[in-house]
């Protein structure tokens, strides 16, 4: 089976799951010309199925049909035919032989089966396997029907019926409208709460949430403010601020040229210079060391 018509089918069966509330394992009718196709073309008929629908199958096959296929024992290809339709489940369709002699056509027997009291529905369920084109026209009236059949060895799901499809888009419009009510009703609940929670509020003069953050206006953005650059201006202003401030300020510290004038002046040392020559009769004087300090104006 291609990817493409396999993702087809796939999602066809998901459809009438969703929509009528078909299960595993899927309860499919065959008549006794499908099951003699299928052994012509060397089909294994269930695991076709199985790979047609996605999904595990319980074949059936009726009264009716599998009489069809006895009567035809001499016709070659038929023995296969009937060893086959005896592995599947036989579903009482009510058309004993006492009362039906020869067995129904494949068309009003599958009808009284799958849509027995003539409600255009498919209560039970079922997934027609047929290769009788009657048979499939008469069961797009009823609503939820997949039918199958095989076409050159190649098994088709045929795509829903224009009575399934509308029943699933008045199920999906109904499906939205209930969602719409409940996020309404859910809306109008919470908006009375609040309301509520005000009024509570406003008595007592204490509420959970006394303010409410306002609504910004709708418009352009303004930039981001961490990305736009200072001004300036600002740092020009400030330094003359400091300038100002250093004026205002008293000076108590004086500069040091001040401070040593009004400190008194210190006695300068003066080294007194030895005679070269001393006179005679009297002692040499002795030399000065560098702790002999002489006064000014002292001659001797």
């Amino acid at each position: 089976m291609r990817g493409k018509r396999s993702k087809q089918y796939r999602k066809l069966m998901v459809q009438y799951s969703m929509t009528f509330g078909f299960r595993e394992p899927y309860q499919v009718l065959v008549d006794a010309e499908m099951v003699r196709d299928a052994c012509r073309f060397k089909m294994d008929l269930a695991a076709s199925l199985e790979r047609t629908v996605h999904g595990k199958v319980k074949p059936l096959i009726t009264q009716c049909e599998i009489r069809k296929l006895y009567a035809q024992k001499s016709e070659p290809g038929t023995s296969e035919a009937i060893d086959c339709a005896k592995t599947f489940e036989r579903r009482r369709c009510g058309h004993h032989p006492d009362e039906y002699p020869e067995p129904l056509s494949t068309k009003e027997c599958l009808h009284s089966v799958v849509d027995p009291k003539d409600s255009a529905t498919n209560k039970h369920r079922y997934v027609v396997a047929s290769q009788s084109q009657e048979v499939r026209r008469m069961l797009r009236g009823v609503k939820g029907v997949p039918l199958i059949y095989i076409k050159r060895s190649v098994m088709i799901l045929e795509p829903m019926a224009d009575e399934s499809v509308m029943v699933r888009a008045r199920e999906e419009r109904s499906k939205f409208r209930a969602e719409l009510k409940s996020t309404s009703s859910l809306g109008k609940r919470a908006r009375d709460e609040d309301e509520d929670a005000e009024k509570d509020g406003g008595d007592d003069g204490e509420g959970e949430n006394p303010k409410k953050k306002k609504k910004r206006a709708p418009g352009p953005k303004g930039p981001n403010p961490l990305a736009v650059k200072k001004p300036k201006k600002k740092a020009q202003q400030q330094k003359p601020q400091q300038q100002d401030d250093s004026k205002s300020k008293p000076t108590t510290e004086q500069p040091p040229a001040e401070q040593e004038a009004e400190e008194p002046a210190k006695k300068k040392r003066r080294r007194r210079k030895a005679k070269a020559t001393a006179e005679p009769g009297e002692p040499e004087p002795a030399k000065a060391g560098r702790g002999d300090v002489v006064a000014e104006g002292d001659d001797s």
